[in-house]
C-alpha cells in the first residue's frame, strides 16, 4: 500500500476512533468519504512514481480532501468524554456464578481493549475511557468465557491445536498445553503443519485455538483453507471474519492472557474430568497477588 494512502486511511482511523456511539453512523460515513476521495486521487496504485506525480487537479482535489479531515475532526473534537471509574461503573453488573470476582477481572486488565473499536466487537464493548481506550462488558466477558470453556471441552485434547504467536502469551499457553494436554506452538507456527500431508510434521485437528485473529493469520488462513472450526481470543482492534467462537478480552497482555487461559483450563478439566490439578491463578500471572486493578 503507498504510504500516501496508507497515512491517509490511518488518519481517518483515529478520527472514528475518538467518535461516540451518538454520532457513529456521522463519523462512518465521514471515514467513508475520505476513503472515496483517496480512491478518486488514484493513490491506491502501486506506483511511487503516479503517487509523487502531480495532475492539473490536485489542488482541486485536496482541498476536497482538505474538507473532509476538517469536518471529521470538528466531529470529534464535539464528543465529550468522561473519566470513568470501571470498577465502581460495572460492578453492579456481575452475576450470581462468575468464573471470578469483578475484582480479578480488573486485576488482569482483560477488560481493558485498544483505541480502535471494529464493527465485530462493538457489541463487547462497555464504554470508553478518558484516553479512549475501549472498556469491554464485564459480565459479557464472563459469559463468554464459560462459552469459550464449554465448547472447548466439546473436543479431546488430541483434537486441538492451540497457536500463540505473540510472545505475551508464551508462559500461559504453555501452562495450559502442560495441563490440558493440548498441543500448543508458541511464538512460531510451522507453516503447512495443518495442510500438506506430505509434511513429515503434518498433523490432522479437528479445532484451531488461536490468542489473537491478526497475529496468528496464518494458522488462521491455514484453517480456513481445510474448513476447521476455528476459536479465538479477540480484542476491540480484531475482525471476527472466519472465527466460529469468539473469546472477547485484552489479548496483548501477559496479565490478561494468563488469566483467561487460566480459567479455560480450569473449566477444561473439570468438563473433561482430567486426573490433574491446575496451578493456581498466581502461577499464571506473575506478581497476582500484588496487582492493583486499573482505573
Amino acid at each position: 500500500m503507498p504510504k500516501k494512502k496508507e497515512t491517509l486511511l490511518e488518519k481517518a482511523e483515529e478520527i472514528a476512533e475518538e467518535l461516540t456511539d451518538e454520532v457513529k453512523e456521522i463519523g462512518k460515513k465521514v471515514v467513508e468519504g475520505i476513503k472515496e476521495a483517496a480512491e478518486d486521487l488514484g493513490i491506491d496504485k502501486p506506483k511511487k512514481k503516479a503517487v509523487r506525480k502531480k495532475d492539473s487537479n490536485s489542488g482541486e482535489k485536496e482541498d476536497k480532501l482538505a474538507k473532509l479531515k476538517a469536518k471529521a475532526e470538528a466531529l470529534a473534537a464535539g464528543i465529550e468524554t468522561k473519566d470513568i471509574d470501571v470498577s465502581k461503573e460495572i460492578k453492579k453488573e456481575q452475576k450470581p456464578g462468575a468464573l471470578a470476582p469483578i475484582e480479578d477481572y480488573l486485576k488482569s486488565s482483560i477488560h481493558l481493549g485498544t483505541r480502535a473499536i471494529t464493527p465485530d466487537m462493538r457489541p463487547f464493548v462497555y464504554k470508553r475511557r478518558a484516553d479512549s481506550l475501549a472498556v469491554f462488558n464485564t459480565e459479557l466477558l464472563d459469559d463468554k468465557l464459560k462459552e469459550a470453556g464449554e465448547f472447548l471441552a466439546e473436543y479431546a485434547p488430541e483434537d486441538i491445536v492451540l497457536v500463540c504467536k505473540r510472545e505475551a502469551g508464551a508462559k500461559a499457553v504453555e501452562m495450559f498445553s502442560e495441563v490440558t494436554g493440548i498441543k500448543a506452538f508458541v511464538k512460531t507456527y510451522p507453516a503447512g503443519i495443518l495442510t500438506n500431508p506430505n509434511l513429515d510434521t503434518f498433523m490432522e485437528k479437528e479445532l484451531l485455538f488461536i490468542c489473537d485473529p491478526w497475529t496468528d493469520k496464518a494458522a488462521l488462513a491455514d484453517a480456513k483453507r481445510i474448513k476447521m472450526p476455528v476459536m479465538a481470543i479477540c480484542d476491540t482492534n480484531n475482525y471476527t471474519m472466519n472465527i466460529d467462537k469468539i473469546i472477547p478480552g485484552n489479548n496483548k497482555s501477559a496479565k490478561s492472557l494468563g488469566f483467561i487461559f487460566y480459567l479455560l483450563a480450569t473449566i477444561y478439566v473439570k468438563k473433561r474430568k482430567l486426573d490433574v490439578k491446575v496451578p493456581p491463578i498466581s502461577e499464571w500471572v506473575e506478581n497476582w497477588d500484588t496487582l492493583v486493578p486499573p482505573k
